[in-house]
């Protein structure tokens, strides 16, 4: 995770959420008081945010200090707890509900992709994420990807090419479509093309993909596609595949499954923030 581009979205996100001041903490603790508290899990899962405490706090008030005791990527326990803060009483409550909201978002995350990791079970097969994030957010949101075991699929519009079936239609073909690319793009920039049928799987192969997507096919579908792909091309399947059907594509020889939902439809980890004494 970059982290001067973490300490840019803190300093917004306070932005967003602080306005001009805390006016509840900054007028009941106006002298600086001294409290300790900790962050809570309140339910099983997968830990992600680490960071996040550590940064967020340096920014709101120096001398709070963080101990963290769960590393990211590492299970835990409802129960357990994550990090305990101290300091000034005031930043240590005007901090807590966007460092929760992240927490526990991430931390969702995070959970969701091993548990997914796990159903498929697969020593070959990898589970990654797609650009189905919320915006403002997909940085932290595709590492916690990484901390639950899964990989990321392209950042974004700007770091690979995936044409699509709107792209193919336009060209006219996959080939026409692959070519235009080629012809302006620098050898750096790997190729995807999304294919629903085994003459575009034909066809992909023949033009030089470096990723073939298989779109919304079962699990039959897309172990017969795989057998036409040569090893020096990256297969992915995508479209259609939950958490209900995972489990069956774990044989199929895939390289690459893509879940949308891992990032859009994860539920939150519970995690509390409580102030333990104040002086």
């Amino acid at each position: 995770m970059n982290k001067i581009k973490l300490e840019q979205m803190l300093q917004q996100f306070f932005l967003e959420d602080i306005g001009e001041r805390d006016v509840t903490s900054e007028t009941i603790f106006p002298n600086n008081n001294i409290a300790s508290g900790s962050f809570l899990v309140k339910e099983d899962g997968v830990f992600s945010g680490a960071d996040i405490i550590t940064t967020a706090y340096r920014l709101l008030n120096p001398l709070i200090e963080v101990t963290v005791y769960k590393q990211d990527g590492e299970q835990v326990k409802k129960g357990d707890i994550i990090a305990s803060v101290s300091g000034p009483i005031a930043p240590l409550l005007t901090g807590e509900r966007v460092i929760l909201n992240l927490l526990q978002r991430m931390s969702g995350i995070a959970t969701l992709t091993h548990r997914a990791v796990t159903i498929l079970n697969s020593e070959h097969t990898r589970i990654c994420d797609t650009r189905k994030t919320t915006p403002g957010l997909r940085m932290l949101e595709k590492y916690a990807v990484t901390c639950g075991g899964g990989y990321n699929h392209r950042f974004g519009l700007y770091d690979a090419v995936m044409i699509k079936d709107n792209h193919i239609a336009f060209c006219g073909s996959i080939t026409k479509a692959i070519e235009a690319v080629r012809s302006k793009l620098g050898h750096m920039v790997k190729i995807e093309v999304e294919t629903e049928t085994k003459e575009q799987v034909m066809e992909a192969v023949e033009a030089g993909a470096d990723v073939i997507m298989f779109d919304n096919r079962t699990p039959a579908e897309v172990t017969e596609f795989v057998q036409l792909v040569p090893s020096s091309i990256i297969t992915e399947a995508s479209g259609g595949i939950t958490l209900d059907n995972l489990a069956q594509y774990g044989d199929t020889g895939v390289d690459y499954i893509s879940l949308g939902f891992l990032t859009h439809s994860a539920k939150a980890l519970d995690i509390s923030f409580n102030i333990e004494g104040w002086k």
